[in-house]
């Protein structure tokens, strides 16, 4: 049952004075259930329950937390429909959208504990001690990554599930030994309260010490600054736009703590199309593409805003099959009022701007809150010399560069700002007469995909989900995969230590059975 208020830890509160609703563009009116923002005095109870709960929380071992991981996965799949049809209300998301988004959800979860339950990926390190060494004596060193402390994640707005209350900020956070405290996003403010539900009743379920997990409403920024700048909150993990990540950014920066701030921001995802394949594939890439740019109304973060080639016969016909083929798929309803007003806004701004052509744009009546469909095209010297048309049109919106010569194309990847996603699309073995192409491409995003498209992120060990700024606020961290823990903890040394006060993930005998790397070979052997 969904109640409007907050949890603090474990208790529900809704002291504040400040409510709204959510939103279904759907049916385009205002959702019943009234929500209370979290006060300050909510605010600074959970994140003070957040610090104590963090002595005892990080001390548990992974076969523990793994069992709390595990519970939270089967809570949410207990609500079933009433968690799907809320999701759906609160976002204008088809049903299988939301239940692909929830298995994607329940598998963070269950990769995470099954991460802890091996319980290598502390990165064990152990020098012994060489005490007749000459000059002097080397000491025992024994190093493994411990959690930061309590961790505050902003819910986002196009994944109510995946990158919000239980998605993969969270359960990284949690399976470090991070309690948690969660900003929800207020457009599906309902659905992130049953999943914080869902948590707490796991995490009573298994004896996890109350306030490892929070939820707070908030309707605007307040909770949320007041969060980042807490002397007790110890990171920050966040999805969403450029100027909200800079923001949080900024703020964490001005602290007298500063701490680190893990955000996911902005992305236009540049696809290279390579003179043989468009000459060979037109007419497939198009169809292959349209359906890319326009799959979730283009509410993706690795949605191809931005398609580049070399001036040829075949680009012209690309730009020809996607502008038919674009224009047959039926729009479909984007999130919220607020981001299709923000689409539209973009998207006018972007075709305004002088030298841009409008190759397609759904022209045909739509229903509220759906979004319009748009291609546009640009010389490449007008796309280097205008860096308004590098930023994101966040929706079904895509622009095709059309480069003099691989030059002007070389150019033109080197000088785009930070991206999650870079593609090539090559027949045969014709990428490898473009190296410095390849080469600049690498250097700007996270990802390279080789004939495929952007969307769509596997959710495994490999992938990396970050890029350089803007993509990411530290491109040496992903957001995706169980690699994405590596945000929430920090390397620790104990020097000379006794071997009994020592974690057992460091303790001579290797009680946990995992992989260490002891004087520099590794093994799982004792010593």
């Amino acid at each position: 049952m969904i109640t409007g208020k907050n949890y603090i830890g474990k208790r529900l509160s809704g002291n504040g004075a400040k409510t709204y609703k959510t939103f279904n563009p759907l049916l385009n009116i205002e959702n019943e259930n009234e929500f209370v923002e979290a006060s300050i005095e909510e605010i600074n109870e959970a994140v003070f329950l957040a610090s104590d709960a963090y002595i005892t929380y990080n001390q548990r071992s992974g076969v523990e937390k793994a069992v709390f991981l595990n519970r939270i996965a089967d809570e949410i799949l207990a609500m079933d429909e009433v968690l799907i049809q809320t999701y759906c209300s609160e976002s204008g998301l088809p049903e299988g959208r939301a239940k692909g988004e929830r298995g994607r959800t329940i598998g963070q979860l269950r990769a995470f504990a099954a991460l802890l339950e091996e319980g290598s990926w502390v990165d064990a390190t152990i020098d012994t001690a060489i005490p007749d060494r000459i000059p002097a004596p080397k000491p025992d060193l024994r190093k493994m990554l411990v959690p930061l402390g309590p961790v505050v994640v902003f819910g986002a707005s196009n994944f109510p599930f995946a990158f919000s209350t239980a998605g993969g900020d969270t359960a990284a956070a949690l399976a470090a030994g991070c309690p948690v405290i969660v900003k929800s996003h207020p457009m599906h403010a309902g659905t992130g309260e049953l999943v914080a539900s869902a948590i707490i009743k796991a995490a009573e379920a298994t004896g996890i010490p109350n306030g490892v997990f929070s939820n707070l409403n908030s309707s605007g920024i307040e909770v949320g600054v007041q969060l980042v700048k807490h002397p007790q909150v110890k990171a920050v993990g966040f999805t969403g736009s450029i100027r909200g990540g800079r923001a949080l950014f900024d703020l964490a920066a001005q602290r007298d703590e500063p701490i680190p701030v893990f955000a996911e921001m902005g992305s236009i995802n540049p696809v290279i199309m390579l003179p043989e394949a468009l000459k060979n594939r037109a007419s497939e890439l198009a169809n292959t593409y349209a359906g890319s740019i326009t799959v979730g109304s283009g509410q993706f973060c690795t949605n191809p805003g931005l398609l580049l080639g070399i001036e040829s016969g075949g680009l012209d016909n690309f730009i020809q099959n996607l502008s038919e083929e674009i224009v047959k798929i039926e729009p479909s309803c984007m999130l919220h009022p607020n981001i299709i007003g923000t689409y539209e806004k973009n998207k006018k701004s972007a075709i305004e701007q002088e030298g841009l052509v409008v190759a397609a744009d759904y022209g045909s009546e739509v229903a509220v809150n759906y979004a319009r469909q748009a291609i546009v095209t640009v010389e490449g010297k007008t796309f280097l010399e205008n860096t308004k048309l590098h930023n994101e049109v966040f929706g079904p919106f895509s622009m095709v560069v059309k480069c003099k010569d691989a030059a002007e194309l070389k150019a033109i990847v080197s000088n785009l700002e930070g991206q999650l996603t870079g593609t090539i699309i090559s027949d045969n073995n014709e990428i490898s007469q473009y190296p410095h192409i390849i080469a600049a491409l690498q250097n700007r995003v996270g990802r390279i995909i080789f004939n495929g498209v952007p969307t769509g992120v596997e959710v495994c060990p490999s992938m990396q989900h970050g890029g350089p700024y803007p993509a990411s606020t530290d491109s040496r961290f992903t957001a995706v995969g169980t690699q994405s823990i590596k945000r929430w903890v920090r390397p620790f040394s104990y020097q000379d230590w006794p071997n009994d006060l020592l974690p057992n993930e460091l303790k001579n005998a290797n009680p946990l059975g995992i992989s260490r790397s002891i004087n520099n070979k590794q093994t799982t052997a004792a010593i």
